[in-house]
């Protein structure tokens, strides 16, 4: 493994002697002090460490070619899928480098398209962001919800559609919310959480969230309160107004449980309670449409890959629940109705699989797609006989097409076009045995003509956890990796959705050395079938990937080349105790928790560094302004892994500034950061 000329000399990060009491185990924090990101200490520590890490990677010759790689690819035409609203079409565009996509709208897709919105004009650099939109249902007002600087806070307004100007609506203190509005277009739901202190925002745990409905041209200050609990601290609650404008369908969520309760209110009477539906936390509850009091929902009960139910509400006991699409092989991902038909969306392998029954649950067509990728969109009404959808796979890059709901054909919209052949890459998929004997996919995307000799770069990415599914998409960052020589390996582990409920409970809680194993099972098995070898092998991750990332190299630090674990949760006893952590202790499990303190120890990678061991060269990202994975997991796991690194290998940390989790970055911070990552990785895997 290739290394600087010297070792290294870290940043000083001072211990203190703060030890905690966990059910009778003592657990030392000497780093504790880096949790509050604001301090002077902490930012001195903060600068001192970039300084070394920018400073090492400035040096590395390969880092401008590939910048400007990076910067040639990704100058191309971006297209979001259009979507319709009343008598006008809308789509996002990105001209190449774009710090952001722009929203347009036209009244056919002929016409020559009108701004919107740009975001680009909200600030200098970039950092604030679009984070969601809902237009009314005549197509003629656009809500929107604004994030600075990557937080998960968002601002929203409300933009008259033809004339392009701000009304005088500004609401605040929103997370984690989209808005739905009424029929009328008088006004929208949304949920909000009380005013928090100005100074610790951006660590402040988030409880009492809280359904309002706002009625144009008033002051948020009389917003009506339609629904909360305050009881109930950690419910967190979405309100969606149904396609024929009647009902308030309010789903209920318990942090990143995939379970959730269902609650609804007749829109037509002024008078009408909230009723509850389903009002126990036993299963996954989608709402996908509705005939009049029949709803009809995609769901998990009793059915861990998917079906589709309807539900009277004037007799919803559970004994006249009607299935109407049972479930299959496949995982069953989402259901929408077009043409009075369902659309549905579901998963073979971790591949896109699209299907059409009818209102009867009755098979009608599997649509067909160009190779194994994802595909997604399909969106529109009820009586749609066009929709659009977006395919994309390791070597294709985003292509929208239109879908005749009548003919079933699908004709290509638009495609982009990027400096690359993809007919010089392969794609393959493989399945390997994890530790346990269970059978693993993972795809493998290189050149065509690689040797098989055990020296070549690999980079293998996973996520495994909260029921995501990673499935195969285009990366101008991922092309110019595999230009340079590079293989790019992605195992569905467990814990992701590629299986359904079973498979993410698989990597739940007191299972979630499954999750690990099935990663380092992936890492083995490359290398047992001569991809690589441990001295040219990095592995990658982000957030709960950058989790698994720290745990791997924790637990094996010598079957690995280099870690790049990204805005990883690191310090798996005290997650829950800032912003939205308390939410993951469904997925995790809490250190409170005396049944469950002894897996979250046993794997936490903050407490599992080992002193004198020589760990794989480490590249460890993060932003100072994250307010969902708290930049203190990253900073104390640095601290820890520098003091006891053993080895010569880099062990560094590169902290964005005016960045957050990752959501809204701007383009340009995007190509630096992929800049670092790969120039990194030339290094200290020794490519040539």
């Amino acid at each position: 493994m290739s290394s600087s000329k010297k070792p290294l000399s870290y940043p000083s990060s001072h211990k203190s002697n703060q030890v905690d009491n966990y059910h009778g185990t003592s657990v030392a924090d000497p780093y504790r002090w880096l949790e509050d990101p604001d301090s002077e200490e902490t930012r001195t520590w903060i600068e001192a460490q970039n300084q070394i890490t920018f400073g090492y990677l400035s040096e590395i010759p390969a880092r401008e070619k590939i910048k400007q790689r990076l910067t040639k690819l990704w100058d191309y035409e971006k297209y979001g899928i259009p979507f319709k609203e009343g008598e006008r079409y809308f789509y996002f565009k990105n001209d190449g480098l774009q710090n952001q996509s722009v929203l347009y709208t036209l009244k056919t897709l002929e016409d020559e398209p009108k701004v919107l919105l740009d975001p680009n004009k909200l600030s200098e650099d970039g950092t604030v962001a679009l984070s969601g939109l809902s237009i009314s249902e005549d197509g003629k007002l656009l809500a929107y919800g604004l994030s600075t600087s990557g937080s998960d806070w968002q601002e929203w307004k409300v933009r008259d559609v033809e004339t392009g100007e701000d009304l005088q609506d500004n609401l605040k203190w929103i997370k984690f919310s989209g808005a739905s509005w009424t029929h009328d277009r008088q006004g929208f739901f949304y949920s909000r959480y009380d005013e928090p202190n100005e100074k610790t925002q951006l660590e402040d745990v988030n409880y009492y969230q809280k359904l309002y409905y706002h009625q144009l041209g008033t002051s948020q200050s009389e917003d009506v309160l339609i629904y909360h609990r305050p009881d109930q601290k950690e419910w967190s609650f979405g309100g969606g107004v149904t396609e024929d404008g009647h009902y308030l369908i309010i789903s209920i969520w318990l942090g990143t449980d995939s379970k959730n309760l269902v609650f609804f209110k007749d829109l037509t009477n002024p008078n009408a309670e909230v009723l509850e539906l389903i009002n126990q936390f036993e299963a996954d509850y989608s709402f996908v449409d509705n005939d009049d009091s029949v709803f009809y929902f995609r769901t998990d009960l009793n059915a861990p890959r998917g079906r589709v139910i309807a539900i009277d509400t004037k007799n919803p006991a559970p004994e006249n629940w009607r299935e109407i699409i049972p479930q299959s092989a496949e995982t069953l991902e989402s259901v929408g109705v077009l043409n009075n038909q369902f659309v549905a969306d579901y998963l073979k392998d971790a591949h896109s699989q699209i299907k059409i029954f009818d209102l009867k649950g009755t098979f009608i067509r599997e649509v067909e797609l160009p190779g194994l990728g994802s595909a997604g969109g399909f969106g529109g009404k009820r009586h749609d006989t066009e929709t659009f959808y977006n395919y994309t796979s390791f070597t294709t890059p985003g292509t929208t097409y239109r879908y005749d709901m009548i003919t079933g054909k699908s004709t290509v919209l638009r495609q982009p076009k990027v400096d690359f052949n993809p007919d010089d890459y392969e794609t393959k998929q493989v399945f390997y045995q994890s530790q346990d004997g269970t059978r693993v996919p993972m795809f493998i995307t290189h050149k065509k003509g690689i040797k098989l000799d055990g020296n070549n770069p690999t980079y293998l990415y996973a996520y495994g956890g909260f029921n995501a599914s990673m499935t195969p998409s285009f990366s101008v960052s991922l092309l110019v990796w595999m230009e340079i020589g590079g293989i790019y390996a992605m195992p569905n582990i467990r814990g992701g959705g590629e299986y359904g409920e079973e498979w993410h409970q698989a990597g739940m809680k007191d299972k979630k050395q499954n999750v690990f194993d099935d990663f380092i099972g992936a890492a083995e098995w490359l290398i047992a079938n001569k991809y690589t070898k441990t001295e040219k092998l990095a592995i990658a991750g982000g957030s709960n990937g950058g989790l698994l990332v720290g745990a791997c190299i924790t637990q094996r630090p010598d079957l690995f080349g280099a870690a790049i674990p990204a805005v990883g949760v690191m310090d798996m006893l005290r997650f829950h105790k800032f912003t939205i952590g308390w939410a993951w202790t469904s997925e995790y499990g809490s250190a409170d928790n005396l049944e469950e303190f002894p897996a979250l120890y046993a794997y936490s990678p903050l407490h599992n560094i080992k002193p004198d061991t020589a760990y794989p060269a480490t590249l460890i990202t993060t932003a100072d302004h994250d307010d969902r994975v708290v930049p203190a997991h990253s900073f104390k796991f640095a601290a820890a892994l520098q003091e006891a690194h053993a080895g010569d290998a880099p062990v560094l940390i590169r902290i964005e500034t005016k960045a957050g989790h990752g959501a809204g970055k701007p383009t340009a911070k995007i190509i630096e950061e992929a800049a670092d990552k790969w120039a990194f990785l030339v290094r200290t895997l020794d490519i040539a």
